[in-house]
């Protein structure tokens, strides 16, 4: 039991678009986690909400012809709706854009203003003449100034990954009318977020949660830390103080947000939203993607801190999402829908919560197909846990009119204390596919035990010693009910209410696993779970496969450039003499190409699907002509040219010398 009341969030679902399966990632496991907690007996808030602020909203208004509130009450409804038919409950759910979230976020900002902690600055920032406005994060696209890849205003989407600040990218383009954007001064704040780098180095030291979150940040900071502007020239958003003509940029007043939702149910409930966040230690667990590492363990405990306010206790971050062996992607198809691909055709939500929990440790990369998951269902929900539950509570009823009034088996007992403490060990570190497979093992033990004593045969010639096999059997279907609750909430209840109880599983502890069932009559049983049959598969597999295809047929239906443009880039081929990956990033190869007359360096994004052992020595097509860019650091003289998600490299179809001119 902690000693601070414990509080757990979810990274906020922006509301400019329908919910996929890509946010559950984050969503189901903390309500695994959160359930879990409560039924070990902690006291828990599960607080969350909508991000309402940003340019991608204003934008997306603008275009059906809304106000930005309107657009970002329909999804605010979508999401709260979605999450309960999933099973995710929140104790409550805000919007950012509500008058607690603005109050809150104004009077934090005060707070760091009065500390020293921002100034303001004269910066250039993209301009847009025919829209006659200031083109701030995403209505502006160009060229990152760090690795020279296409970018977003506010990030490196398609390259280095890093943030970027206003004025910062390079050849703008205004994403409204497609006009070459020019440069205008404009005074910004900006947050002195390089004085925090010896407390953050200190406070990821000690922060809880995933590795992944803890190791990306702290090599983040090591390696660089500038201060950070965080306003931007917008109507829409909570005003600077002292500003109407700037507003708080959205990655400081979204993650507020966890303090006033907090605040408002702290109001609703009677008690105090300061015993949550005003003392140090806290225990304040942060769930979100692994996309947002930084601003969570970096930005966000860093403007905590200036502000006098407590910092988080864990980040646990998960792993990317692909679907079908494919790069998650709506602008390519690859994307399912909560609503209209899975709850709407009446798929259940226990299905997808034990499947996106059970597939791959949660710091990995999860792929959901619609042929694995009809795999995972069948032979582990229906054939493991659904057929030992539902064997078990046929026989008691058929043969015994319930639960029979004898002891259980010490071993049984035994059996269920270490699936307990397996799993409660996984639990504490966050290692959610472990501690399922812990629960899972349980149900193969029931079915092995089950099939082994074979009560169906010992109650022809000794009807005690099989009212003793199934009395065992019941005892471990109880605690499989109790331990499989926070995975499939739904279904736990079911087997519950078949062992002949009225009331909620969920107001029991897991700890009463090892509890005796008391004798007494039993209902007529029925299967907790369906099989998923393979017509149904098919005709899944067909709608993403046609998705795909007309995603791909508008991808087609591109700009076209003149002949004389395509003649301005040097492609030519080249021969990778040597590879090296580059350290602290996942993506990024170092090269040594040899194109002929030179040998060049050149950093790729590759090292995702290929070694430096595998890549070297192999041709590649290399475009010589373009700008040094330097990538984390590292100067790259040109680009490896590849095709497809899984970055297939393009070489010719018969040997060449480095240096052949493409034609």
């Amino acid at each position: 039991m902690r000693d601070s009341p414990v509080l757990v969030t979810c990274g906020l679902p922006y509301t400019n678009g329908p919910c996929h399966i890509g946010h559950l990632r984050t969503y189901v496991p903390a309500d695994f986690y959160v359930r879990y907690l409560r039924r070990s007996g902690e006291k828990v808030v599960f607080i969350c909400g909508s991000d309402n602020h940003g340019t991608p909203i204003v934008v997306n208004a603008e275009r059906d012809g809304v106000t930005p509130r309107a657009l970002s009450e329909r999804y605010h409804i979508h999401f709260d709706q979605t999450f309960r038919r999933m099973g995710v409950l929140f104790d409550h759910f805000g919007m950012t854009d509500n008058p607690v979230n603005h109050h809150r976020t104004q009077s934090l900002v005060n707070r760091l203003i009065a500390n020293g902690h921002v100034y303001s600055r004269v910066i250039q920032q993209s301009y847009c003449t025919k829209c006659g406005r200031f083109l701030p994060d995403r209505y502006v696209e160009g060229i990152c100034p760090h690795c020279g890849s296409p970018a977003r205003g506010d990030e490196c989407d398609q390259g280095c990954g890093r943030h970027l600040e206003p004025g910062e990218i390079k050849e703008p383009t205004c994403m409204v009318c497609g006009t070459k954007a020019g440069f205008r001064d404009q005074e910004h704040y900006f947050f002195r977020l390089s004085e925090f780098k010896e407390f953050l180095l200190g406070y990821l030291e000690g922060l809880s949660g995933t590795l992944n979150a803890r190791n990306y940040a702290m090599g983040w900071v090591k390696d660089e830390l500038r201060d950070w502007c965080i306003t931007r020239t917008l109507d829409w958003g909570v005003k600077f103080p002292g500003r109407d003509d700037l507003v708080v940029y959205v990655w400081v007043d979204a993650p507020i947000g966890y303090i006033s939702f907090t605040e408002e149910w702290a109001d609703e409930t009677g008690v105090s939203w300061k015993d949550y966040w005003c003392r140090e230690p806290t225990a304040i667990t942060h769930f979100i993607g692994g996309d947002i590492i930084y601003h969570h363990c970096i930005f966000w405990p860093a403007l905590l801190k200036g502000a006098g306010y407590g910092t988080p206790h864990a980040v646990v971050a998960s792993g990317m999402l692909k679907v079908d062996g494919h790069k998650f992607s709506k602008s390519r198809g690859y994307v399912v829908w909560t609503n209209d691909d899975y709850l709407d055709k009446g798929l259940p939500a226990d299905y997808l919560r034990y499947y996106l929990l059970s597939y791959t440790n949660h710091t990995k990369e999860l792929n959901f197909s619609w042929k694995v998951f009809q795999e995972r269902v069948n032979n582990e929900l229906v054939n493991t846990l659904g057929n030992f539950v539902y064997r078990t509570l046929y026989f008691a009823h058929k043969e015994f009119g319930g639960v029979p009034d004898v002891p259980v088996r010490k071993e049984i007992v035994a059996e269920i204390d270490r699936s307990l403490a397996a799993i409660d060990r996984s639990m504490q570190e966050y290692e959610f596919k472990t501690a399922i497979d812990s629960m899972m093992g349980l149900a193969a033990y029931g079915n092995n035990y089950i099939q082994a004593s074979a009560p169906w045969k010992l109650i022809k010639t000794d009807r005690d010693a099989a009212a003793r096999v199934i009395k065992d059997c019941l005892i471990l279907v109880q605690a499989l009910a109790l331990i499989f609750e926070p995975v499939i909430p739904e279904a736990a209840q079911e087997i519950w209410q078949m062992l002949g109880n009225a009331d909620r599983i969920e107001d029991h502890q897991i700890s009463g696993a090892t509890g005796d069932v008391p004798p007494g009559p039993l209902p007529p049983p029925r299967p907790v779970f369906s099989k998923l049959e393979d017509a149904f598969i098919a005709e899944m597999d067909e709608l993403l496969a046609k998705r795909v295809k007309e995603a791909g047929k508008k991808a087609t239906k591109m700009k076209t450039i003149p002949f004389e443009e395509f003649c301005k880039l040097d492609i030519r081929t080249g021969k990778v003499i040597s590879a090296e990956k580059v350290p602290k990033s996942n993506k990024l190869l170092k090269l040594r190409v040899d194109i002929g007359d030179e040998i060049r360096q050149i950093v790729a994004g590759m090292a995702e699907f290929t070694t430096p052992e595998e890549i070297t020595g192999k041709p590649v097509v290399v475009v010589a002509n373009l700008q040094p860019a330097k990538i984390f650091g590292i100067e790259s003289n040109g680009m490896i040219l590849a095709a497809g998600e899984q970055a297939s490299l393009l070489m010719p179809e018969k040997e060449v010398p480095p240096g052949t001119k493409i034609r």
